[in-house]
């Protein structure tokens, strides 16, 4: 009865937001993921409750670091993303279907439909054994396997590295826009390749990356745009496969004269964000703030 109550509350205070402002688009949340290892496989959600400030709940919680890189145990910086294993330069992550259970901290990876590993990374020995599979799986020379990075508190966000605030920024990409960019260039393009944690669809082609700077509703949760999210060579490879087998940095740059799929956006309000939630664009009268 309580999630009813919530979602009623939630259809209802955006019906009435969207009469406070202009109203410039609508959409609907179309999936929800997140990745609780960065580099791994993405997990869908049917739901999730944001809070302020607070980002994706157990995105990026974990990270396989280079031994030789700037993470240490403690470490309270952000990091850049080539400090750690990710699919920027370590395209094979991408063929291996990955667990993480979030609550017991199990790690389980398949290959082929066959278990290949299952860790607790809670563990000394579990997070050994998830070390010592992925030193294989890379294909490391002695002394250079990964180090199994967790700071409580703390996600290995790309946007990590711009701070804290940061670190907690969500990625929002529209699926219009992945629908254009497949048809200008004649190819077909998973979405989840930008492995966004948002992917929304009724809005118009890229018209998100004028969202920037601007307040708007996903579901019942306010954000704020606060960066277009440019794009690198991890979109090159092919979920499930692990091939790099499509420019597609290449092709955005040669179709719209930029490297951006997506923006990030800053949680502003606690909600509810769920797959069918309403996406309402707009704008507030003058002196006038939206919610």
């Amino acid at each position: 009865m309580r999630e009813i109550r919530v979602r009623q509350n939630i259809h209802e205070h955006v019906h009435a937001i969207s009469g406070a402002f202009v109203v410039k688009g609508r959409g609907s949340v179309r999936e929800l993921f997140v990745h609780p290892v960065k580099g791994l496989g993405a997990q869908p959600l049917d739901r999730v409750w944001l809070r302020p400030g607070g980002g994706m709940p157990n995105d990026r919680i974990f990270a396989l670091a280079r031994p030789d890189g700037g993470h240490r145990p403690g470490t309270r910086t952000g990091l850049s993303k080539k400090e750690f294993f990710a699919l920027v330069s370590d395209h094979r992550l991408a063929g291996l279907d990955t667990h993480l259970d979030v609550e017991s901290d199990v790690l389980t990876v398949r290959v082929a439909g066959h278990d290949v590993l299952k860790a607790d990374l809670g563990t000394a020995e579990g997070a050994g054994a998830a070390v010592r599979f992925f030193t294989r799986v890379l294909d490391l020379p002695a002394g250079t396997a990964p180090v199994l990075a967790r700071e409580p508190g703390r996600r290995f966000t790309d946007a990590n590295a711009l701070g804290d605030g940061p670190m907690n920024w969500l990625t929002v990409v529209n699926l219009a826009s992945v629908r254009d960019l497949e048809a200008r260039t004649g190819t077909t393009i998973d979405p989840k390749r930008f492995r966004a944690n948002v992917l929304v669809d009724g809005l118009s082609a890229w018209s998100e990356l004028d969202l920037v700077g601007q307040e708007f509703y996903l579901g019942g949760v306010r954000v704020r745009g606060v960066r277009r999210t440019k794009r690198c060579a991890a979109t090159e490879v092919a979920p499930g496969t692990g091939l790099r087998d499509l420019p597609v940095v290449t092709l955005i740059q040669r179709t719209r004269g930029h490297h951006f799929m997506g923006i990030h956006v800053e949680v502003l309000t606690a909600g509810l964000l769920e797959k069918g939630g309403e996406v309402v664009v707009g704008s507030a009268p003058a002196g006038q703030r939206v919610g």
